[in-house]
């Protein structure tokens, strides 16, 4: 079994997660905050390299959700950064009511959290 759209799913996906993490780096290194922008993408390749790593087709027999638990912590930690590199939430327009959104970015880990890539559909 091939299972190549699953792969480009989990890749694709993650990627998709955290491509805006490296676009802001971009925009923050040409603003001249280097630091922030490096920092930035630091996290970046970071995360790029746990979706690589923690690949289900790589641990066929390790639940997703253990798969899982690093790529979001690092989702979470760039969110934080960010947040913290522009100076908090009140200077980018943002409640503590606004992390509420990310309660639907956690549905992966309970639709597909028990299952394994060994597994039968």
């Amino acid at each position: 079994m091939n299972r190549k759209g699953e792969k480009i799913g989990w890749i694709g996906g993650w990627f998709g997660g955290f491509v805006w993490l490296g676009l802001l780096s971009v925009v923050w290194i040409f603003q001249n905050k280097i630091s922030n922008g490096i920092i930035g993408i630091m996290v970046f390749i970071v995360a790029i390299l746990a979706i690589i790593v923690a690949a289900p087709w790589k641990h066929p027999n390790t639940k997703y959700w253990k798969l899982m638990l690093p790529i979001y912590l690092l989702f979470f930690i760039s969110i934080f950064l960010c947040i913290y590199l522009y100076g908090g939430l009140d200077s980018i327009g943002l409640k503590w009511t606004s992390f509420f959104w990310i309660v639907p970015c956690l549905i992966p880990l309970v639709t597909s959290g028990n299952r394994k890539w060994s597994s039968k559909f």
